[in-house]
């Protein structure tokens, strides 16, 4: 038996390795394309997810933004409140004063006008009262160690009794607001007889 093929065989032979080779080359082909498609859909989900990011950088800081602003809003307006009471306290400052320089020039044990006096006290302390519901508070340091942030020395006093630098009156009470120093008082401060200062020196 011979081994020779014919010419048609030989072009069969030929026929069926360009269609397996046009087979593989084809399926190179479409594998190609898939994995172009598969880097391509990668791509994209690349770029979804970091213009995702971008946008969620961007809604934080509008967030962040829109809280400062808030908060900027808020302070001004507890700053409006603030002045505007401030300025309407150091306005009832003077009514204050004038109460306790009432009491303070009228004679207790004068019976005529007793009733008058006792007036007077009840609208100061309900003065006082009212105003200390509102943050406010009196200044009174009589007696105390001078403190040059909420008092202003009017004057000093030798005094052997007191320490230096104690308030040996007060001439006029001061008053603070939420903390906040409204008005200081006026003292009189204690200072060593010179005596003793020569002593000492």
């Amino acid at each position: 038996m011979s081994n020779e093929q014919t010419p048609q065989q030989g072009e069969e032979l030929d026929t069926n390795a360009d269609t397996e080779q046009h087979d593989a080359d084809q399926t190179i082909l479409e594998l190609t394309e898939d994995q172009q498609r598969i880097v391509e859909l990668e791509a994209a989900v690349i770029a979804a997810e970091t213009k995702m990011v971008e946008q969620k950088d961007s809604v934080m800081r509008a967030i962040a933004d829109a809280d400062n602003a808030r908060k900027r809003a808020q302070g001004e307006i507890d700053k409006a409140r603030k002045f505007a009471l401030e300025k309407f306290a150091a306005e009832l400052l003077p009514v204050a004063d004038n109460l306790e320089r009432a009491l303070q020039v009228a004679n207790p044990e004068d019976e005529a006008i007793r009733s008058i006096v006792d007036g007077v006290e009840m609208t100061l302390k309900s003065f006082i009262s009212t105003i200390e519901k509102f943050g406010m508070s009196v200044i009174d340091p009589q007696g105390q160690p001078f403190n040059p942030e909420k008092h202003q020395a009017m004057s000093m006093q030798e005094n052997a009794e007191l320490p230096p630098n104690t308030v040996l009156a007060v001439m006029q009470k001061g008053y603070e607001i939420n903390g906040r120093l409204l008005r200081p008082a006026m003292v009189l401060v204690t200072r060593a007889p010179e005596s003793t200062v020569d002593t000492q020196a």
